[in-house]
C-alpha cells in the first residue's frame, strides 16, 4: 500500500466531502501518523471509511467523524482541552497540536497503555492520559477551554458542562441509535450557553454516562 497515496486519498474522498474545509485542519491530517495509532492487525485499514477495533471492544472513529469535530472545536492553539475516551491517543494527537495542552481520560487500562505509548512514540509532550471514568465528575480537575468527547452520550453531558469556562466549547454527539447528532455548546456566560447542531452520525457510545429512564406510564 502506498501510505501517503492512501492519506491524500482519504482527506481528498472522505474528509473534504463532509464539509472539512478548515486548512488548517486538512494540513494536520496530512502531517499526523494515523496509521501508528491504529493497532498492528487492522492497519490495512487506517485511512478507510470506518471505526477500527481497539482492545476491550472499543474503536476508533472513522476518520471523517474525528476530522468534523476537531474542525468544529474551533480551536486557536491557547486552550486548556479535555478529551474524554482517549482510545488510541489519535484525537488527543490532534487536539495537542491545536491546543496549549490536552488532559484525556480512558476508562480502560489497556487503552491508557495504548495511548500513553502511541502519544510518546509521537513525541507529542502537551498530553496528559489519565485513568479516569469521564463520567464522574469527580475525575475533572478544574476548568477547560474545550472539552471533547470521542464517543456518543444518550443525554446532554450536564457534568461536563460544568467544567467549562465561560467563553469555551464542548462537543458531543448526543441521541441513540439510529438517530444521533453532533452538538457544540458555548458557554456565552455563566448561566447561559449557545447550543448548535452541527451534522448527523452515529459514534458507539462512552461508558458510564447516565441513560434515559425506560419508565412508562
Amino acid at each position: 500500500m502506498n501510505i501517503e497515496q492512501a492519506r491524500f486519498n482519504m482527506i481528498e474522498q472522505q474528509i473534504r466531502p463532509w464539509d472539512v474545509l478548515d486548512a488548517g485542519v486538512l494540513s494536520l491530517l496530512a502531517k499526523v501518523r494515523r496509521e501508528d495509532f491504529v493497532p498492528a492487525g487492522h492497519r490495512a485499514l487506517a485511512f478507510t471509511d470506518t471505526e477500527i477495533p481497539l482492545p476491550d471492544g472499543q474503536c476508533m472513529l472513522a476518520p471523517r467523524v474525528e476530522a468534523r469535530l476537531l474542525q468544529e472545536l474551533r480551536l486557536t492553539g491557547t486552550e486548556r482541552t479535555l478529551e474524554v475516551g482517549a482510545g488510541s491517543g489519535f484525537m488527543a494527537c490532534l487536539l495537542a497540536h491545536q491546543s496549549r495542552n490536552v488532559t484525556t481520560l480512558e476508562i480502560r487500562p489497556a487503552l491508557v497503555e495504548m495511548a500513553q505509548q502511541n502519544l510518546a512514540r509521537a513525541r507529542v509532550g502537551n498530553v496528559q492520559v489519565l485513568q479516569a471514568d469521564g463520567s464522574d465528575e469527580r475525575s475533572i480537575d478544574g476548568d477547560f477551554d474545550v472539552v471533547v468527547l470521542s464517543g456518543s452520550l444518550a443525554l446532554e453531558p450536564q457534568a461536563l458542562k460544568a467544567h467549562v469556562r465561560v467563553g469555551g466549547r464542548l462537543v458531543a454527539i448526543v441521541g441513540q441509535e439510529p438517530v444521533m447528532q453532533a452538538v457544540r455548546w458555548t458557554r456565552v456566560s455563566q448561566d447561559a450557553w449557545e447550543r448548535t447542531v452541527l451534522f448527523d452520525t452515529v459514534a458507539p457510545s462512552l461508558q458510564g454516562f447516565p441513560q434515559p429512564s425506560r419508565f412508562q406510564f
